[in-house]
């Protein structure tokens, strides 16, 4: 990806291939930071494990809002609200070691019914309901790998990232990773949520369609010219 980035007419100050006064730019080397945002949400009580599977899940809640990838979690693992908070009393009294998340995929627990919102700088006020547009939403996964929502918080936050650039896709990952921003006590960047590529049919660009790929279309012998255009 780095070669046909380079390829394609695009540079950058910092990252994995040149450096930078905030790395490692590789997220599994990262795992540190990550722990200790776990640890944070948990002693704070707004995370629990959950041993539903994604399959759990989807037969659960039903298909995926339209724009988003996740159903919404129905809450079979979600604790009462005693519960949670003797979850998070048990974490403040364990010793570090015992702070492990694997084993289990861990969600953060949403405010039900709170609007959260934000203005994108390409597609102006932008607002979701918690607990209806999305529901609590894995931070940790049973693999013991830190999911995307974490992953991304976390390093943009330690990076000094003011300014975030995604598809339009991701709208409602950013109202999940806003309330994360919240929870730590970190201050969220901006977002410019871009329009999204699509084939002819309208239907978006994804991995699978290898033939519309950057890597593709230089061996067909395109131009940095003509793949931008």
């Amino acid at each position: 990806m780095i070669e046909d980035l380079r390829w394609l007419g695009i540079s950058w100050s910092e990252g994995p291939d040149c450096g930078g006064p905030y790395g490692p730019y590789v997220q599994s080397e990262r795992r540190e930071f990550y722990m200790a945002s776990w640890r944070r949400l948990r002693e704070l009580g707004v995370i629990y494990p959950c041993s539903c599977s994604r399959k759990d899940v989807s037969l659960a809640a039903g298909a995926p809002n339209e724009g988003d990838d996740e159903p919404v979690y129905p809450g079979t693992c979600r604790p009462s609200d005693n519960a949670r908070l003797a979850l998070a009393v048990r974490t403040n009294a364990s010793a570090p070691t015992q702070n492990l998340p694997a084993g289990a995929n861990w969600r953060f627990r949403v405010p039900d019914g709170e609007e959260i919102s934000f203005t994108d700088l390409h597609l102006g006020p932008q607002r979701t309901i918690a607990g209806r547009d999305f529901g609590d939403f894995i931070v940790w996964r049973r693999d013991d790998v830190p999911a995307y929502q974490l992953a991304v918080v976390v390093d943009d936050a330690a990076m000094r990232i003011t300014e975030v650039v995604r598809g339009a896709d991701l709208l409602k990952s950013t109202a999940r990773q806003i309330l994360l921003y919240r929870a730590l006590d970190l201050a969220a960047p901006d977002f410019y949520h871009c329009d999204l590529v699509r084939d002819e049919t309208g239907v978006r660009l994804a991995k699978r369609h290898d033939a519309l790929s950057i890597r593709r279309l230089r061996e067909l012998g395109w131009t940095p010219e003509q793949v931008r255009g």
